[in-house]
């Protein structure tokens, strides 16, 4: 019934999926002639060949988005974004442009997901979405599900915007800080069970604690669960209680497959831990939320294990320096005392030297007039003492009579006497 003609300006090339070529005018053309052939058989009748015959508008917006949604496959489309706007209803409405045309685009809550951060005005982007109709107002829209900026745009903005609210609520302190434990004795690893971080913490706890207890929670710890299971382990965690340090991490990946790691819920969920933490995501170039709020972030999983325990060779060496330095503090508190005593020593046998010898010539003083004094002296110089016979001393002559007997004492010895005549010496006047 049509006669469809199909001219193409280059055969041995592919029409590009944009660029209308010579042979769709032809198309078009054709499709017109078809027209006018299909409204000389059947008449007016044809929908929207006549008056009689108009269609409804709503017919022919649903019949454009059920022609356009069924001739495009889902695209990637560049472009940047001017206008863009939040409904309150949570969906993004907002135009892609370049030089010459613009493309509206729209973004449903559900599909925000998979996607990093709103788009600023002026970005950049790359968007993925299925091309159609609105058919309410008749309007062609791009569905977008998948977008990324030029570089890093929106992750860097989703990741910059998250860290604000983690600081203002002071999640990012330095001086909240827990120090790790010295040797703990259970330590929770929150990752995959089925990942290669898992077997590297456990060689190095291996070679290096052996005795060291390493309890696995297991998490996904990629793609869209990956957060919500993240939350659930350290929750898990926390409500055990029976971990003295733990660690969450996961080896190396791209920034989609570390992401987790910068998930606002997963950041909170592990700055409330109850024990002290260590974050090990990725190599070391790789720095996440999470590493940011841990108490201690480490750049492998491998060098978390390593700064959780300490080796029986390095703890050897800290307590043999321990043992020096408590030898040398004991040295030093014993020097002083014996260095006081020893000065404490010399000033006492000094001083007792000194008052000994003060006391020796006190008493050779005190023996000179003793000896001065005493009656032995007296008769040494030639006196005699006259004694009576019950051995009283007689000191008066007024003692002594006539025919009496008395003993005198002299320097060698005692002479027996007898009183011839007392001869009184007359009294001196006073």
């Amino acid at each position: 019934m049509t006669r469809r003609r199909s001219v193409s300006a280059r055969p041995d090339a592919a029409p590009s999926l944009f660029e209308p070529t010579f042979e769709s005018t032809i198309e078009v053309a054709s499709a017109a002639e078809a027209a006018a052939e299909l409204y000389e058989e059947v008449g007016q009748t044809f929908p929207g060949a006549s008056p009689g015959a108009a269609i409804a508008i709503s017919t022919l917006t649903q019949i454009a988005k059920d022609v356009v949604e069924g001739a495009f496959i889902p695209l990637w489309v560049r472009g940047e974004v001017s206008d863009f706007k939040r409904h309150r209803n949570g969906h993004w409405y907002f135009c892609l442009r370049d030089l010459s045309s613009q493309l509206r685009c729209v973004v449903w809550s559900r599909d925000q997901r998979g996607i990093p951060a709103a788009p600023d005005d002026g970005m950049q982007v790359m968007a993925l979405g299925q091309l159609g109709v609105y058919a309410a107002r008749g309007e062609m829209q791009f569905t977008v599900r998948r977008m990324e900026a030029d570089g890093d745009g929106l992750w860097r903005k989703a990741l910059e915007l998250t860290r604000q609210r983690l600081d203002a609520d002071g999640l990012l302190a330095p001086e909240r800080k827990r120090a790790l434990p010295r040797s703990p004795r259970r330590i929770a690893f929150v990752t995959s069970a089925s990942g290669a971080a898992l077997r590297d913490v456990v060689a190095v706890l291996r070679r290096r604690a052996p005795g060291v207890e390493l309890v696995v929670v297991h998490a996904a710890v990629q793609g869209e669960m990956a957060p919500l299971a993240l939350c659930a382990a350290l929750d898990q965690v926390a409500r055990w209680g029976g971990a003295e340090l733990v660690i969450v991490g996961r080896g190396g990946g791209s920034r989609e497959d570390l992401w987790a790691f910068n998930d606002e819920r997963v950041a909170r969920a592990l700055a409330a831990c109850p024990v002290p933490t260590i974050s090990a995501v990725g190599h070391e170039v790789d720095v996440t939320l999470c590493d940011l709020v841990a108490d201690h972030r480490a750049p492998t999983p491998s060098a978390a294990a390593e700064a959780a325990v300490v080796s029986r060779d390095e703890l050897l060496l800290t307590l043999g320096a321990q043992r020096q330095r408590l030898v040398t503090a004991m040295e030093a508190c014993l020097f002083e005392p014996r260095d006081r005593a020893r000065s404490a020593g010399v000033e006492l046998t000094s001083a007792m030297s000194r008052r000994l010898g003060e006391r020796q010539s006190s008493l050779a003083a005190s023996a000179g007039r003793l000896n001065a004094l005493s009656p032995l002296a007296t008769l040494e110089r030639g006196y005699a003492v006259a004694r009576d016979a019950q051995g009283a001393t007689l000191t008066s002559a007024s003692q002594f009579a006539a025919e009496t007997g008395f003993t005198l004492r002299l320097r060698d010895g005692d002479v027996d006497a007898t009183a011839r005549a007392v001869n009184p010496l007359p009294e001196r006047p006073r």
